[in-house]
């Protein structure tokens, strides 16, 4: 007699927006692709990619490269962003300066018809995002009705949060109800990556359809909701936020600080990054909890009684899930600002300004400039912690993704 095959929990993996930041999950991604999953093989990936800003990137990339060769998706990942220099990135010439106070107000545009406002000329980024992710085969990928890759945004007009979603597991049936977000199925392309990617202000906004858009952190910084409603039972979650210090008792910032512009922007940046995942895992340990005591007083069909009414409601009934979170050991801030000290006249016109605002914050706090410093000297830096963040919960990882 066969034994029945055990039924596959699908995996996601869900990445979080920062802008420069992202390096750190290059180098947990990295790590991912070398170390672990090579572990079983090709037996196992990941089936579910949802991402926000630069996490939007890496997840296109993620399920774009399913299944190649480990050593050449980890270092084509690695290599884009060792390679980075923010002279060529954030590119601000002299009549971008004269510029700055049309495009902030979005009257002047690199191309009026795809982008709106900004302060810097992203095109060099744009074209890494399109070289670097093949996109050709991203989309044969997705044709596979068990994957999903979901990329967040924040439609401008109306302020609410739009999941693009691809794949045969995308349902946008399930986001019906929700008045704060909308779901919309369609062909993941460069548009919906950069859309997802633009800071505010900062980066120009993109139009998609008649619509345009910007950076999804604004809402959901750490896409969870997205995976968990194509269906995902385990989330590997990597969030670029070093957990705040536990004492309250930390000193005041002198007055003088407070009154420095980059290092307010950098707290306000930090403020709207600030997403509700929180929130959403004490949800997920509550309905893991209710499940199990549901099971042990009313029997082991009590899920499927219950998600009866639970799917009509919203579209997809509960199930556990299991996550593991992988979250910066050290203040990708003050590495920003470390690596900051020193750098010469090649590292941009618009970078050595952050700097120099920079060099006054306490303890070379540089919260802005860490979102910004599109420069290998600070992306070498945060690939290596999250290498090392990766290795040290290995056999974490590991468990979350055994089969």
């Amino acid at each position: 007699m066969l034994t029945p095959a055990i039924p596959k929990r699908p995996l996601a993996l869900v990445l979080s927006g920062g802008g420069a930041r992202g390096a750190y999950e290059a180098g947990v991604l990295s790590y991912l692709f070398e170390e672990i999953l090579p572990i079983w093989k090709g037996k196992v990936e990941l089936d579910i990619a949802s991402g926000t800003s630069v996490g939007a990137i890496h997840a296109a990339y993620t399920l774009a490269t399913r299944g190649t060769d480990s050593k050449s998706r980890a270092s084509i990942l690695i290599e884009a962003w060792e390679s980075m220099r923010a002279s060529q990135i954030l590119r601000l010439r002299f009549k971008d300066l004269l510029g700055l106070p049309l495009r902030a107000l979005g009257l002047r545009s690199s191309n009026e018809k795809l982008t709106l406002g900004g302060l810097v000329d992203l095109s060099k980024l744009d074209k890494l995002i399109a070289d670097r992710i093949p996109w050709t085969q991203l989309e044969k990928v997705l044709k596979n009705e068990h994957l999903g890759l979901c990329v967040s945004c924040t439609e401008i007009r109306s302020g609410r949060v739009v999941v693009f979603m691809s794949g045969g597991l995308a349902n946008p049936d399930v986001w019906l109800d929700d008045p704060n977000a909308r779901a919309e199925h369609c062909t993941i392309s460069t548009e919906h990556v950069r859309a997802s990617a633009a800071i505010p202000f900062l980066f120009p906004a993109v139009r998609i359809g008649k619509r345009y858009y910007v950076d999804g952190g604004l809402r959901m910084n750490t896409p969870l909701s997205p995976a968990l409603r194509l269906g995902a039972q385990r989330a590997l979650v990597v969030c670029l936020r070093h957990p705040p210090p536990t004492h309250t008792n930390a000193p005041p910032y002198p007055e003088a600080v407070i009154k420095s512009p980059s290092f307010v922007l950098g707290k306000i940046l930090n403020a709207l990054t600030l997403d509700q995942l929180e929130y959403e895992l004490k949800r997920l340990d509550l309905i893991n909890e209710m499940i199990s005591q549901g099971e042990l007083h009313y029997g082991s069909d009590f899920l499927d009684k219950i998600n009866i009414a639970v799917k009509q409601k919203r579209g997809r009934g509960y199930s556990r899930v299991e996550t593991q979170i992988l979250r910066p050991s050290e203040d990708l801030g003050k590495i920003a600002g470390e690596s900051i000290q020193g750098a010469g006249k090649e590292m941009g016109t618009l970078t050595n300004l952050l700097a120099k605002l920079a060099a006054h914050n306490p303890g070379k706090e540089a919260d802005l400039l860490s979102y910004l410093l599109f420069d290998r000297v600070y992306t070498k830096r945060l690939i290596e912690l999250g290498r090392s963040d990766a290795k040290l919960r290995h056999d974490e990882i590991r468990e979350l993704l055994e089969p």
